[in-house]
């Protein structure tokens, strides 16, 4: 097994020490960092398939995120040095009024491994924020969060925000957390609404395409 199989195989295992160490053998061998990020990809999607068949959990999926970020931090000047090319950018928030951001950096962390340009407002984000973001970034999509019923209220605003300042129809909207369903999408009337962050980068990916 060469070292970039034994790369993802530590990814997926959630073995960062190992796979910190293997970035680091690669980059001395000259492996280049986009063929490091692409297994990193090709790692994280199958941490996303083991989460969809229930052999993973929330927590597994807490661990690859910080064994990405781990790596990520060391990729990341490389591929900036090397004109690596993202997909688009995302703007993420847990929406004003709730602060639960594990799911929130969850996703945030999966559109990264994806090579999404990720702009993470954090959580009790008010929707001028969301506003304010879009004009900044040029994005066309965003994300909400929110575990609480009461955020319903704080996404309808956002959207209704966009319309306001003209936006809605150049930005896709998707929103996710354990309360959302498709009932709640249309009551606040995102685009789509996401189960997981699975689901979350294949919107992402299907938007950009």
């Amino acid at each position: 097994m060469d070292k970039l199989d034994q790369l993802k195989d530590a990814i997926v295992e959630l073995d960062e020490d190992e796979a910190v160490e293997l970035v680091k053998q690669c980059l001395d061998e000259d492996v280049p960092p986009s063929d490091l990020l692409g297994v990193c990809q090709a790692a994280m999607e199958r941490v996303g398939e083991l989460f969809e068949e229930e052999e993973y959990f929330v927590s597994d999926l807490m661990m690859s995120g910080e064994v990405f970020t781990a790596i990520a931090e060391i990729l990341t000047p490389l591929l900036a040095a090397g004109g690596g090319e993202t997909k688009g950018t995302v703007i993420m928030g847990t929406v004003k009024g709730d602060v639960h951001n594990i799911g929130k950096d969850i996703v945030v962390n999966m559109l990264k491994a994806s090579n999404f340009t990720v702009v993470d407002l954090g959580v009790d984000v008010p929707p001028q924020s969301f506003i304010d973001s879009i004009r900044e970034t040029g994005a066309h999509i965003i994300g909400m969060s929110g575990l609480l019923t009461l955020a319903f209220d704080s996404m309808k605003e956002t959207i209704d925000l966009l319309a306001q300042n003209g936006m809605r129809e150049s930005v896709k909207v998707m929103i996710g957390g354990g309360p959302v369903d498709e009932n709640v999408r249309r009551i606040v009337g995102a685009d789509a609404y996401s189960p997981d962050a699975q689901k979350a980068v294949r919107l992402a990916q299907e938007w950009v395409a």
